[in-house]
């Protein structure tokens, strides 16, 4: 009788140990599903780039690239607030912006493959004409191959690109806080028309 009881006790424990590991196991893979999703969700955007950065390094040092000239009068000032109206990353529309940096430039959205490997990102936006491997006087047309010196998102740099768009405006790079609380200081490069007076 106390070899029966002993057997029950220890065949309810496997059951109870085999459904705790069958439920961990599931809540494993909802992780899983979870991550690939989310990694899938970060691909399409980059992909898309339909103002998303995934992979981007939001915060910058502040250091431009050599031989951009600041702007002599810009819309907004150094220092003096605006909102941003472009979502180039999450969180970003709506932010208000304090102004750090302004500067007058040829700016480009670029496609090209990451040098890390990856699929191609589409339609990045900006790259300033100073980024860009032997820029010289004359702007980049649309259709022109290039070598980007941008780091704004691994696998940038170095990078071989294509030109998809061109402008001749006045950039900026702002500080502001994402909707979820994410400082951000330095960013490059928020175009004029993504900018709207501060009320």
């Amino acid at each position: 009788m106390l070899t029966r009881k002993k057997f029950a006790i220890w065949f309810v424990s496997l059951a109870a140990v085999l459904t705790l590991t069958a439920c961990g196991g599931n809540d494993g893979d909802t992780e899983q599903e979870g991550a690939s999703k989310e990694e899938s969700t970060t691909k399409n955007e980059s992909n898309s780039h339909s103002g998303a950065h995934s992979g981007m390094d939001h915060s910058g040092s502040g250091e431009v690239p050599e031989g951009i000239k600041e702007a002599e009068n810009p819309k907004y000032e150094v220092g003096s607030k605006a909102f941003i109206t472009a979502g180039h990353m999450e969180g970003m529309e709506g932010a208000e912006a304090i102004i750090s940096g302004a500067y007058d430039t040829n700016v480009y959205t670029v496609s090209y493959t990451p040098t890390t490997g990856g699929e191609k990102v589409e339609n990045h936006k900006w790259v300033v004409h100073e980024e860009i491997a032997d820029a010289g006087e004359e702007p980049f047309k649309e259709g022109d191959e290039v070598t980007l010196n941008a780091s704004h998102m691994k696998g940038m740099e170095g990078a071989a690109a294509e030109i998809d768009s061109v402008q001749e405006t006045t950039v900026y790079m702002v500080d502001f806080t994402t909707a979820d609380g994410q400082e951000v200081k330095n960013h490059m490069w928020v175009t004029e028309n993504e900018l709207s007076p501060s009320k």
